[in-house]
């Protein structure tokens, strides 16, 4: 049974180790600017949001992408980017409504690959605004509901700048 990687942005106190974690694990470096997690705080609530690739269950950046180069992998269900395929477009970027495949400061696009099935950002979340989830029917029920919920904030807080 495949996990799913649940974010609930009123846990998040903005520490983020979660950015600090996954850019020394990908890229052996601590700085932020290398993670396939960016924790966003929005001023005028007070609110840090962590934006990660959700790997939806229709992803639509798998739909946009003219060379077919985002697949999802089979063992941890995790969408994938194939860079010999990538021509680095940025449609996947531009389309994505989570924030979730982003330019690394290399300029190469990057999205979260769930650590082989093992979130590292999961792992030292405190504050348990990361979660890896088993992805029963129930689960997937508030993960769809909380993405929508998620998506709407994001929606109105883009509204308000």
């Amino acid at each position: 049974m495949k996990n799913f990687l649940f974010v609930n942005p009123e846990n998040c106190s903005g520490c983020r180790i979660c950015e600090a974690v996954c850019s020394l694990h990908h890229e052996k470096v601590c700085n932020p600017s290398h993670a396939r997690i960016q924790v966003i705080k929005w001023e005028s609530s007070g609110l840090y949001i962590p934006m990660i690739c959700q790997q939806c269950e229709d992803p639509i950046c798998e739909t946009v992408c003219p060379m077919g180069a985002i697949y999802r992998e089979e063992k941890t269900g995790a969408m994938l980017i194939n860079y010999d395929l990538c021509v680095g477009c940025k449609l996947c970027v531009t389309h994505c409504p989570f924030g979730g495949v982003i330019i690394g400061i290399d300029g190469q696009i990057k999205k979260c690959d769930l650590c082989d099935g093992d979130p590292l950002c999961v792992k030292n979340c405190e504050p348990d605004a990361l979660q890896f989830v088993e992805a029963t029917q129930i689960n997937f029920l508030k993960r769809k509901a909380a993405a929508q919920r998620f998506s709407e904030l994001i929606q109105k807080l883009l509204s308000a700048i």
